[in-house]
């Protein structure tokens, strides 16, 4: 299909004008969009207002997702054309009529502050680049092992796989590493990358499709990129396969979750080859791997889209009765676009703090909502933050002088060294020192989780201990340790008793930003960007459902207490080692602030210690305000129970947070427990299952409301109540309805309705595919999580009149009037070539696209009607000459018209008069 909407045909909009969506005093101006700039338009159809935005290159490959921002506040997430170099959004937003500047942007996108900066002048940035490194790690697990490292590749075509996820064919390719001599069966590591541009190079000719590459261009090989985490498991006897994803990135724009359910097929795809190769032998390998590999004891590792890939594929591995051993996953810079949870199976979140392009840490949530996701979850999980990384240089082949394809570094600040996280930045980290600390943690973990290597405990645990090949990095980890080895005391999610608050401090919960877009608990914090706020930024595909609740604490002098009791069955904390609980300082506070943690026990002992004794916690993170810093993430105080002297620890009462130290401030607190760090059991889960049903294919209807079901079920009963997040997400507009709830399943009960209200309408639209989509749930794993409907447009096509027109030649142009027979809410777009008659081109008339300089000379028209105008003209341009001739025509032959009925090929006469 030709993409219309080149420069050149002008046509002048005489349309009808449309009505407002309801509830607006206006309706939309005759003849002309309600807003234009530059290079965007925005014209009112059925259900609220579509913003077209026109590129001057295509939108780049990334992995955060592209929105249109509106005046600077994002309305929807953007549709791209099939060359990325038009992006749209239909949107019910009111305000939208008023705007001044139509940007594509993206998800999490840094914006500067304007005005008055939230958090004053003053930046924490030398504390942090001389920040202690903690205690060094008695192993280093980015050191090379005993083991040579063997490597190979398999290729087994460009389109060897379907994916259901993704309605498309996928390539096989990998990278294998193989610990040389290794006996046994080893466990085995996938690593998948996330989404990177596709193809390289100049093709001869033009591309049919995104996939696979055009002649004369490569594959740009993203998956060749992790050989530094791939040798070190190797070495140390572990089987690491790097597969490659480019099928899924060149074609996830166009599918409803993104991609993920698509890469955890090719996940899975691929360990059912090495199941076959590692058991009955064959393939390109032959019999080498037959009886090699643990297939009981398998990590997985996604880099970025890649990262939601791998925890959607432990799910659905876990769903499909568990047949492979996934006991570990490492989201690495992930997105998490639908807040989805990972209970069972041990995981680490990694997050760069200067991610540029994943710019909200938003797999910060894989961790927020897992965390007390099931009851009696056995296994561990962290998240690992490590200062001065950015996005892309954990992949060489996403790093300058490194790839083959071109690359680029994702931050996207200047480089003076005043900005944070640029180049030049005293704490930003070569490429190679990235690299190294990503190395030490990837293999840190697998070797930890599936080696049960107990000396890497606290690499991971919390007390940040230090590997040497991380160097000069620096590094805050927040774990939590398995239910089994943890006494939860509060989890400051919801208000205190009350009593619990005393003196000069005052004590709310919270959750979200004032830029979230629902209404819940009180805001945490002013923010003028969410991605300074990862606990608390919304997810594009669920961005009603609550984020985390934590209690924010202020107080106004040094007599505050906050008093957490614990109950008679939690009181003997003997067997733990550390309390601990999640911290940050309040952005609009001082830089720096300080708490006292004190345990009382039965006879009124206490035992104090500073939190700034322990912890960095409680001080503000690096970097100036105004670039989407410093990240408000909450970090672990962590009090060893050894250091609590005095003190009856079979019997204590409770436990204060006091304002002693400052006279004011306010911080945010959360996940009160006693524990001991540990491995814990990991394994699929085999939890009940939560899903939501398809709708299919639903007609609009001509007028009224038509309300459509899904239905949510359990794929059995559960002993438990059940909770699970549901909305509708897609092309929304008013057109199809918000909904937005929690599901609350009863002991016994399996089934309930959602319903989503579809307004009907008489105007030619374009069809409109929406979700239903489930997310954050308790007590079950996500089955079906995305329920799909498409609302099928059955009104008429208009058809299309053009009229024969007639100029005298000084009129400078000749205008070719058009009519629709009716308003339509899609484009109509016009293809044709101008042909001499008794005028000749570049005598008497010429096309718009001619510039001149083409010989011969160009004579292709295209053209666009926009949404809901019936009326309108081309314009050919004339030649006015002072010689007198007698009267010329010539002709416009129409090959393509597009969303519009009209009879091809149709030839229309044009008759220029003289006027000499």
């Amino acid at each position: 299909m030709r993409v219309f909407g080149r420069a050149g045909l002008v046509i002048a909009l005489l349309g009808a004008a449309l009505l407002a969506p309801v509830g607006q005093a206006q309706a939309a101006p005759p003849d002309q969009p309600v807003a234009k700039g530059k290079n965007w338009e925005i014209h009112p159809e059925a259900g609220g207002y579509r913003i077209t935005l026109h590129l001057d290159a295509p939108a780049p490959m990334r992995d955060a997702l592209p929105l249109i921002a509106v005046d600077g506040v994002p309305v929807g997430v953007a549709k791209q054309s099939p060359d990325r170099r038009t992006v749209s959004v239909v949107t019910p937003n009111p305000s939208v009529p008023a705007a001044k500047n139509v940007q594509l942007v993206w998800s999490g996108d840094l914006r500067r502050t304007k005005g008055k900066s939230l958090v004053g002048g003053v930046t924490t940035d030398k504390e942090w680049l001389k920040a202690p490194l903690g205690p060094p790690l008695a192993v280093d697990p980015g050191a090379m092992g005993n083991y040579a490292v063997d490597t190979a590749e398999y290729n087994l075509g460009d389109q060897a796989v379907f994916l259901p996820g993704l309605g498309q064919k996928a390539e096989v390719v990998g990278k294998v590493y193989s610990p040389r001599g290794a006996p046994g069966r080893r466990p085995l590591v996938l690593f998948l990358h996330g989404r990177h541009s596709v193809c390289y190079g100049d093709p001869t000719e033009e591309p049919t499709a995104p996939w696979p590459c055009a002649k004369g261009e490569k594959p740009i090989p993203s998956y060749r990129g992790y050989d530094g985490p791939a040798k070190a498991l190797a070495s140390n006897g572990y089987q690491v396969v790097s597969i490659s994803a480019n099928a899924v990135n060149a074609f996830d724009g166009g599918v409803y979750d993104q991609g993920a359910q698509a890469r955890a097929e090719l996940v899975l795809d691929h360990l059912a080859l090495w199941k076959k190769w590692s058991t009955v032998g064959g393939g390109p390998f032959g019999s080498k791997f037959v009886g090699k590999l643990d297939l009981r004891n398998i990590g997985l590792m996604g880099h970025s889209r890649g990262g939601e890939g791998v925890a959607r594929a432990a799910v659905v591995n876990a769903d499909r009765g568990g047949q492979y051993g996934i006991r570990a996953v490492l989201p690495l810079a992930p997105t998490d676009f639908a807040r989805a949870t990972v209970p069972g199976v041990a995981m680490s979140v990694i997050l760069p703090y200067c991610d540029g392009d994943v710019s909200d840490l938003q797999g910060q949530k894989f961790y927020d909502d897992t965390r007390y996701a099931v009851t009696r979850d056995a296994a561990a999980r962290s998240t690992v933050t490590i200062l001065g990384a950015n996005h892309n240089f954990f992949n060489t082949e996403w790093t300058p002088g490194q790839s083959v394809a071109p690359s680029n570094d994702d931050w996207w600040a200047e480089n003076e060294k005043a900005a944070p996280c640029g180049a030049k930045y005293a704490g930003r980290l070569t490429a190679k020192e990235q690299q190294a600390v990503g190395t030490a943690y990837v293999a840190g973990f697998f070797r930890l989780q599936l080696g049960q290597e107990t000396k890497l405990l606290p690499l991971l645990d919390g007390s940040n201990a230090h590997p040497a090949s991380a160097g000069r990095a620096v590094v805050r980890v927040v774990s939590q340790a398995p239910e089994a080895s943890r006494r939860d005391v509060n989890r400051l999610d919801k208000p205190l008793p009350a009593g619990a608050v005393t003196g000069s401090a005052k004590a709310t919960v919270c959750a979200g930003t004032d830029e979230a877009a629902r209404a819940q608990a009180a805001t945490c914090v002013k923010t003028a960007s969410n991605s300074d706020s990862p606990h608390w930024v919304e997810a594009m595909f669920t961005p009603h459902t609550p984020t985390t609740a934590v209690t924010k604490l202020t107080w106004t002098g040094k007599s505050g207490v906050v008093r957490i009791d614990l109950g008679a069955t939690q009181r003997d904390v003997r067997r733990y080692s550390v309390l601990s609980f999640r911290a940050a300082p309040d952005p609009s506070g001082a830089p720096r602030t300080d708490l006292t943690v004190r345990v009382v026990d039965g006879k009124g002992r206490a035992a104090a210690v500073p939190v700034s004794a322990v912890s960095d916690a409680l001080l503000r993170m690096p970097g100036a305000p105004a670039w989407g810093l410093p990240k408000n993430l909450l970090r672990t105080v962590r009090v060893p129970v050894s250091s609590l002297k005095g003190i009856n620890l079979r019997d204590v009462r409770a436990v204060e947070l006091v304002t002693d130290k400052v006279a004011a401030g306010s911080v945010f607190v959360s996940d009160l427990a006693f524990s001991t760090p540990g491995l814990g059991k990991s394994a699929p889960s085999r939890l009940v299952r939560v899903s939501t049903s398809n709708v299919g294919k639903v007609q609009e209807g001509d007028k009224g409301t038509k309300n459509h079901d899904f239905w949510v079920t359990l794929s059995r009963p559960s002993p438990r109540p059940v909770t699970v997040y549901a909305e509708s997400a897609g092309d929304l507009g008013v057109t199809i309805g918000q909904v937005a709830k929690q599901l609350v399943f009863k002991p016994g009960q399996v089934r309930q309705k959602v319903t989503v209200p579809v307004a009907s309408n008489t105007r030619d639209s374009y069809d409109l595919a929406f979700s239903l989509v489930l997310s954050v749930p308790h007590e079950a794993l996500l089955g079906q999580s995305f329920g799909n409907a498409e609302v099928i447009d059955d009104d008429p096509t208009p058809t299309l009149t053009i009229g024969s027109p007639k100029a005298a030649e000084n009129a400078g142009t000749l205008k070719f009037p058009l009519k629709l027979s009716a308003p339509s809410d899609k484009y109509v777009g016009l293809f044709g070539e101008l042909k001499d008659g008794t005028a000749v081109i570049r005598k008497d008339f010429t096309s718009p696209e001619d510039d001149g300089t083409e010989n011969p000379p160009s004579r292709v028209v295209y053209g666009q009607l926009q949404a809901g105008q019936t009326t309108g003209q081309v314009e050919v341009k004339l030649i006015d000459d002072k010689l007198e001739e007698p009267t010329e025509t010539f002709t416009l032959t129409l090959t393509e018209a597009e969303n519009v009925t009209y009879k091809l090929p149709t030839t229309l006469t044009a008759t220029i008069t003289d006027d000499d």
